[in-house]
Formats: structure tokens, C-alpha cells, sequence
């Protein structure tokens, strides 16, 4: 069994077909999950795919694809178990496609100027973490003194780790490749 992660530009890609291709043929037990990030670093989905979803490209391999609310986290969940036991039960692969929104740009130098401000604007309300502490609360699940308790207990924990790197020495170049290749 095995999960294969990627975002909504690689299904462009001839690779990505030919891998999802032979994994149908042989009826591989993998779960593809697609986080579809609604951008290919600053192609929007519209401009690098005729089809409306990637959840669309998994029938053209006879294998069964669902869309899923990326941002619910149960409802990915209660996906990948579907999934799982779709792959596990010798049937073959299986495509996730994880509607979301990447709310920053593809990387450090990228300021995402090419997407409008109102999608940040809406997908912004619709932060995962966000809406499964309104269910926990809702549900019973947990106190806000308890989610309180484990947001400090996350931030300190990532603050003393951001102290630590920089506070650490930078390591010897001539260590650069050290365990990288195998000498022989």
C-alpha cells in the first residue's frame, strides 16, 4: 500500500500519467491524493487542463476518482479510508482530488501578485484549522481552555526550535555531501 502526494500541476504532466497509467495496469495498491491548490505555481487550473477537475482525468485510466473538500479535514479523512480499503481490497489505485487554496505564493520569492485578492479573501475563511476547532467546540470534542493550552504549547514548542537553528553555527562546507552518495 502506498499514498503518492501532489499538487494540480503535476496531472499536467506526461510523467504523472504515465505513473497513474502503469499503476492501473497493474492494479498497484496506491492512493494518488491531489492537492489541488486551485494554482500550478501561477497558472490557475483553468489554464493548464480542459477538463474542470483532476478528479475528471481518473475514469480515462478506469480508476475511481472523488472530489473532496481539502479544507474539511473529517471529510478528507472518511475519503482516504474509502480509498484505502478501495486499494487495499486488490482493485488498484485509487485518485483523491483535495479541493483547496494555496494562500501564500509557490515559494519564498513568489508574492502571488497574479491572484486576485478576493480569492485570498474567501478561501480565507475557510481555514481548515479553523473550521475543526468550531466542530470540536460544536461537538463536544474539546474546550477552548484545551485548544488554548495546546495553540501556546505548538507555538512555544516552534519557537524554541527557531531559536535553536538560529542560534546554531552553520555547518562545515567540506561536509556538503557527506551521506548524500554512497562511497565505494
Amino acid at each position: 500500500m502506498a499514498f503518492s502526494y501532489f499538487g494540480d500541476g503535476a496531472t499536467s504532466r506526461g510523467d504523472w500519467h504515465e505513473g497513474v497509467n502503469l499503476a492501473t495496469v497493474q492494479k498497484l495498491p496506491v492512493v494518488f491524493i491531489c492537492n489541488n491548490n486551485q494554482y500550478a505555481y501561477s497558472t490557475p487550473l483553468s489554464g493548464q487542463m480542459a477538463c474542470a477537475n483532476v478528479a475528471d482525468r481518473g475514469p480515462s485510466y478506469n480508476m475511481p476518482a472523488e472530489i473532496v473538500d481539502g479544507n474539511d479535514v473529517l471529510a478528507v479523512h472518511e475519503a482516504t479510508k474509502r480509498a484505502v480499503h478501495h486499494a487495499r481490497s486488490g482493485k488498484g489505485p485509487y485518485l483523491l482530488e483535495c479541493k483547496t487554496f494555496r494562500m501564500t505564493g509557490h515559494s519564498a520569492h513568489d508574492a502571488a501578485h497574479y491572484v486576485p485578492q478576493g480569492l485570498f479573501d474567501e478561501w480565507g475563511k475557510l481555514d481548515p484549522i479553523i473550521q475543526l476547532e468550531a466542530k470540536m467546540l460544536q461537538s463536544g470534542w474539546a474546550e477552548q481552555a484545551e485548544l488554548d493550552r495546546v495553540r501556546a504549547l505548538v507555538r512555544s514548542e516552534v519557537d524554541e526550535a527557531v531559536a535553536w537553528a538560529e542560534q546554531s553555527p552553520f555547518p562545515d562546507p567540506a561536509t556538503l555531501l557527506d551521506d548524500v552518495y554512497e562511497n565505494r
